[in-house]
């Protein structure tokens, strides 16, 4: 499937006819249900940008954190709201269900955002302990929302039916504007009215914006296709990954007595007639070979009265296990672009706060700055639907213009390009500082333009369409039907982990430059080295982008080797 066509008007896909001349509109699911969905999905985001666009802020005006220290706690927050969706997914997957998980989630969520009105009133504003709490139980509900929402949606087409089919691939895009929106609008509004309101007011706005959100969805349920728990993702892999040790000395040919597929009894998959046998053998893939033998039915298979899943898995099993597999380089080759796009609620800001904000008389707030990056990514992502795709079809021949895979390496290159360029604005905003004698004076305002900052927040934008969007497919796309919630999860993983990546580092900055006499990130950021730290994560992410190429070479989708499969099976 390819996210990266003409988005379809959801009112025109409703009214769309399906097979034998049934409509959208006499089933479950659809673009009927999905409009819901995209609504709370918007103002989830406008809460969680509400809260994590201005953290940094908070932490060091309200509770008077040191910039590194709040930087980190920063990165730890996000780092663990985009881990918590594992453990939701898998839940979610395998016992609650999506529609249950999304509830409950959202709950918790609500329960987050109030306390952190509470926490930011001014009788209890100087204890952060309340506040930490507050917001680590946002993190717990955005773990049961992140990786069920997005699956939930795109669950309400069916690929069964070709338009629904077509409205799907477009549905990813449409998803992407929600959040968008959502996300631009917390810049805009929610920021500035705790900069210049009051944080109270501010996280009061969030907390109402969901609980309208939660009533959106609900007033939705009887629309929704739904789909039961499938059994825990993660022992369907332990059962591959066990069977295949046990018999890692077994032949197919010389001990086996055939192959299990998963339909009736064991014996029968063995004296099968031979040509269905050799048709369906043409669904295993060829890579990881090693987990084949865990489908290899022996003399102690065929003898129990039971089939024992840690000795003997189906072919379609050990498929799913493959599938985990293969993104598994691609997720590790991701970090290092994740870890560049935390600088941005970050360092960011902090470089925004010591530049001249206004704007005619109006005066904005350092983090709604990020406006750029949610405003180049609007743009882009129509420019790139309309510009860029038809234009590589014509070169390529792709429907989609130009791979999944292809996309993401394009916004890993632009993530080199970022942290290269913000290194050379800061270099030149450390000059600005020194020729007007403010290098000891953290707190003025420098007599240049925030817009200086302009292209790295671009830039940052234009690694999001390429690389965000493009992970987000290929996590949904090229995992197993059952393990959507999961690969969702996977996708939002690398965010996490990206952010942890991003603490480590700066700790490790902080101790090896401080043996030189001077810390390279110091509250004072005029008598910092912070155009060090973005070129050496411009370094890192050169070196992780020639990994990343190695691991795309190797990657074979889903699609395209059903496809060969098929075209084998012809001759």
């Amino acid at each position: 499937m390819d996210s990266q066509l003409v988005p379809i008007s959801p009112m025109a896909a409703v009214s769309n006819g399906g097979d034998g001349g049934k409509t959208t509109m006499d089933r479950k699911g659809g673009w009927k249900s999905a409009i819901f969905i995209i609504f709370v999905e918007m103002a989830e985001r406008f809460s969680y940008y509400g809260i994590a666009g201005n953290l940094i802020t908070y932490l060091t005006t309200v509770l008077g954190q040191p910039t590194a220290t709040a930087a980190r706690n920063v990165n730890t927050f996000l780092g663990v709201s985009a881990l918590f969706p594992i453990l939701g997914a898998f839940l979610a997957d395998s016992y609650v269900g999506r529609f249950k998980t999304i509830v409950v989630s959202t709950a918790v969520y609500i329960l987050g955002l109030v306390m952190l009105v509470v926490a930011s009133t001014a009788a209890l504003r100087r204890h952060g302990t309340l506040f930490f709490v507050a917001l680590y139980t946002v993190s717990v509900g955005e773990g049961g929302h992140k990786p069920c929402v997005q699956t939930f949606a795109a669950d309400q087409f069916d690929e069964d039916l070709p338009e629904e089919k077509q409205a799907k691939s477009s549905f990813f895009n449409w998803w992407y504007l929600g959040i968008l929106v959502g996300a631009t609008l917390a810049v805009l509004v929610v920021i500035y009215v705790e900069d210049f309101v009051g944080w109270t007011v501010g996280y009061g706005m969030l907390a109402a914006a969901t609980v309208l959100a939660l009533a959106v969805f609900l007033a939705g349920s009887r629309t929704y296709a739904r789909e039961a728990p499938v059994g825990s993702p993660f022992t369907r892999v332990a059962h591959v990954v066990a069977a295949a040790v046990r018999k890692r000395r077994l032949s197919e040919e010389r001990d086996g007595r055939g192959i299990w597929y998963g339909d009736g009894e064991i014996g029968g998959a063995a004296a099968a007639d031979g040509e269905r046998l050799r048709t369906r053998a043409l669904a295993r893939t060829n890579q990881f070979r090693f987990l084949d033998k865990a489908t290899i039915i022996d003399d102690t298979d065929v003898s129990s009265e039971k089939r024992n899943p840690w000795r003997l898995c189906s072919v379609s099993q050990v498929e799913e296990v493959k599938l985990l597999l293969r993104l598994i380089p691609i997720w590790l080759s991701c970090l290092t672009f994740a870890a560049v796009i935390a600088q941005h609620g970050t360092f960011f800001t902090k470089q925004a706060a010591t530049l001249d904000r206004s704007l005619g008389s109006f005066h904005f707030p350092p983090a709604s700055f990020q406006v750029v990056t949610s405003t180049t990514i609007l743009i882009s992502v129509a420019l790139y639907d309309r510009l860029l795709v038809p234009a590589a079809r014509r070169l390529t021949g792709v429907p989609s213009g130009i791979t999944v895979l292809q996309r993401i390496g394009a916004g890993l290159v632009i993530s080199v390009v970022t942290m290269t360029v913000a290194g050379a604005l800061e270099t030149k905003r450390l000059r600005v500082a020194a020729e007007h004698g403010l290098l000891d004076s953290p707190t003025a305002t420098l007599p240049m333009p925030i817009w200086w900052l302009a292209p790295q927040y671009v830039l940052t934008g234009l690694g999001d369409v390429f690389t965000i969007v493009g992970l987000q497919e290929l996590f949904y796309d090229q995992m197993p039907v059952q393990m959507r919630s999961t690969g969702a999860a996977l996708y939002l993983s690398i965010v996490g982990v990206g952010n942890f990546l991003s603490g480590v580092l700066i700790t490790i900055v902080q101790r090896i430059s401080a043996r030189s006499g001077h810390q390279w990130l110091l509250n004072n950021l005029n008598r910092s080295h912070l155009n060090y730290f973005y070129w050496l994560l411009a370094g890192l992410s050169a070196v992780n982008f020639c990994i990343y190429v190695f691991a795309a070479k190797a990657f074979v989708y889903k699609k395209v080797e059903a496809a060969a499969m098929e075209e084998q099976a012809k001759v």
